[in-house]
């Protein structure tokens, strides 16, 4: 063998260190600074380097070994059946599912003339392993997978799962080891974070916000203390087995999970039985498709070879079996540099910092923008110009800084200052004591909020102006064509189609929306002309109890906080607004170009089969969407809320709902599914 170059002997030692320290912080203290994507590139790197130059191959690598080690206070777990780590397939086309089909084929010493292998496949969950161990049917310990021949017992925070059963159905084998994952569904992790966001705001000491679910999991789990397992709203799927006496086994891994199944373990209903690399690449394919819609995380799939005598026969490598991968999608979280922060100017003048990013690829396309929400959560996050951070992207989730990573902090990192005048109008920034975002005093004066203005006022669930859209509105607003809503019915057909990129047909249709809109309810019109926090339901509200806008004007606040769900902070906001001048004139001339609306007695509170009822919906209905639901429930006096308290009447659940549901079963509230909801609106 050729020796080996210094540098590259240098560099797998550094490749050593880096993944050791990695392995350190994501296993045992749960706080990684990294995200995983980067983890893998460096595992990928020594990896090949210890391919070219086995000798490099030393008996302490992060490749040789599962990471992790035991917690102190925590007993350990011998596993008698090592919990191994799966091979990573990071080609996230096609190709990833060929090769290893290709290789398991090679490794069965199959001729292109064999039939096609059957394969398991199932998601890759993003949680903590965890072994489940049943002894006729009792479940007797928990342990997490620790550095995969010993974990940490865990039983008293897993017994805090409420899916995982204490009892397995029809099953008292002497022992059974069940493996899978324990994680948290997204809107379980909003909610814990929310939580959290709020204690700290109360001033108490030695909180956080979690990064991700996974760690949130994770860090559950490995906790002394059960009660704080208990709060996180923990979840588990099986996916696989450990050591097993007294149970005759099936002959296949999907028989195994139907099995499980049986037992009243959770196994994920998102799995299938295919055949050969076509198979494989049309599951990655589908699981991809749906993967943001899914109620929790997951990075990608896995394959297993179905068969569990190919599977013996194929056997293990140090760390991994050879009959299974997981099939990596695009990171969901990439690690890239601040260049810069600016501030961007909303509708209602709310200041958003937007960090400026060196271009990274993440959640299959590239960023260089991310949102840091506000000043409250740019400071807890402590993001500076110059910073290293992991940004997120799921699906169509706006992009977010969620970590920097403070150890690759430069020495010149720039501390990030509110700016004290608008950077769109130069009207000074005002932020009270007790709100997080930070405002522009300039109102319809500042061209930002005229935009977002005009772009809520045209929206379609406000006033409803088909091709009216945000381009369009930006070209008006810069020409000086449009500064208020008002100014939308004086267009004429041949200014729209005078404009760049307008042609006549375009300029008819939108003129005619326009004509079209004037006619609207005073719902939709107290929803348009942007109220500070006048929602939908709000504003439907308002319409109902007052049935005219002159008396809302008229009203003071505590007429106002007579309202259902119209407390004092939302009443100032709605005398506020129409005790400005400015308001009243744009209101006034919308009445002079035409807009109108029926208007009618104020509703009795004893009007309507479903007054004093609320409602709650959670899921996809089958034939109604969410928010032709809210109208027919508000159309009878009934109100919709967000959120499920003793007071909800009903819960109406679709498919897939959420926590939500979960809520409505442990207080006892009504569920009815769409053919229930049906029947209350056709009284």
């Amino acid at each position: 063998m050729s020796a080996i170059p210094v540098k590259v002997s240098k560099r797998a030692g550094e490749l050593r260190k880096q993944l050791e320290y990695h392995n350190h912080r994501y296993y045992v203290l749960d706080r990684p600074d990294v995200p995983d994507a980067e983890y893998d590139r460096l595992f990928r790197e020594l990896e090949a380097i210890e391919t070219q130059y086995p000798v490099l191959r030393t008996a302490d690598s992060p490749t040789q070994r599962i990471s992790g080690t035991v917690l102190e206070g925590f007993a350990p777990v011998n596993h008698v059946v090592p919990m191994l780590s799966i091979r990573t397939e990071t080609d996230t086309e096609a190709s990833g599912a060929e090769s290893f089909d290709a290789r398991v084929r090679r490794e069965l010493e199959l001729e292109a003339s064999d039939p096609p292998i059957e394969y398991a496949c199932e998601l890759k969950f993003d949680g903590l392993a965890i072994n489940l161990r049943y002894e006729r049917g009792i479940l007797v310990q928990a342990a997490t997978r620790g550095d995969g021949a010993t974990g940490e017992d865990v039983t008293h925070n897993i017994r805090t799962i409420k899916q995982i059963p204490l009892r397995l159905n029809d099953n008292e084998a002497a022992a059974l080891e069940v493996r899978g994952e324990v994680y948290i569904r997204r809107d379980d992790f909003n909610q814990l974070n929310e939580r959290q966001r709020a204690l700290i705001a109360s001033g108490a000491k030695n909180e956080k916000t979690f990064v991700n679910p996974r760690n949130a999991a994770a860090g559950a789990v490995r906790q002394l203390d059960s009660s704080i397992a208990a709060k996180r709203s923990l979840s588990f799927f099986a996916y696989g087995l450990g050591e097993t006496r007294g149970w005759n086994l099936p002959d296949t891994h999907s028989a195994v999970l139907d099995a499980f199944a049986t037992m009243g373990l959770p196994v994920s209903i998102d799995r299938d039985v295919v055949k050969g690399a076509a198979g494989l690449s049309a599951f990655h394919d589908k699981i991809g498709a749906k993967r943001d819609s899914l109620p929790f995380d997951i990075d990608g799939v896995v394959y297993k070879v179905n068969s569990l005598a190919l599977q013996k026969r194929l056997g293990f490598v140090t760390r991994e079996p050879r009959w299974a991968v997981a099939h990596k999608y695009p990171a969901h979280e990439e690690a890239t540099i601040v260049r810069d922060v600016e501030f961007q100017v909303g509708r209602t003048g709310a200041l958003t910092p937007v960090a400026r990013l060196e271009p990274v690829f993440v959640g299959g396309v590239t960023v260089s923008n991310a949102t840091l929400h506000n000043m409250d959560e740019l400071r807890r996050k402590d993001v500076r110009i110059g910073d290293t951070v992991v940004v997120r992207r799921a699906g169509d989730v706006i992009p977010e800084v969620v970590q920097v990573i403070a150890e690759r902090r430069p020495k010149n990192a720039h501390i990030i200052h509110l700016p004290k005048q608008c950077p769109v109008c130069g009207s000074e920034v005002e932020q009270s004591e007790d709100e997080a975002v930070a405002r522009c005093s300039g109102g319809l004066f500042c061209a930002a909020q005229r935009k977002e203005a005009l772009r809520h006022f045209a929206s379609r669930r406000a006033m409803d102006i088909e091709g009216l859209g945000s381009k369009l509105i930006d070209q008006l607003v810069d020409v000086g064509m449009l500064r208020t809503p008002a100014d939308i019915y004086s267009l004429k057909l041949n200014q729209l189609a005078g404009l760049e990129r307008m042609g006549e047909k375009s300029a008819a249709n939108v003129f005619d929306a326009i004509e079209k809109s004037k006619t609207t309810t005073l719902r939709r019109f107290l929803y348009a002309i942007g109220i500070r926090d006048v929602g939908e339901t709000t504003a439907g509200t308002l319409a109902e109890h007052f049935g005219s806008l002159n008396r809302l004007i008229d009203a003071g606040e505590a007429e106002t906080q007579e309202v259902p769900d119209v407390g004092p902070v939302i009443a100032a906001h709605i005398h506020h607004f129409f005790r400005q001048s400015h308001n009243i004139e744009v209101i006034d001339a919308l009445r002079s170009a035409g807009v109108r609306w029926s208007e009618q007695e104020p509703k009795k509170s004893t009007e309507g089969p479903l007054i004093g009822k609320t409602f709650v919906i959670t899921g996809t209905l089958p034939s109604m969407n969410r928010d032709d639901a809210k109208d027919r429930i508000a159309a009878l006096g009934g109100k919709v809320s967000d959120s499920v308290s003793k007071k909800t009447t009903y819960v109406i659940a679709g498919a897939e709902p959420g926590s939500k549901l979960k809520k409505a079963q442990a207080l006892g509230v009504a569920v009815i599914d769409e053919a229930g909801l049906l029947a209350l609106l056709s009284q």
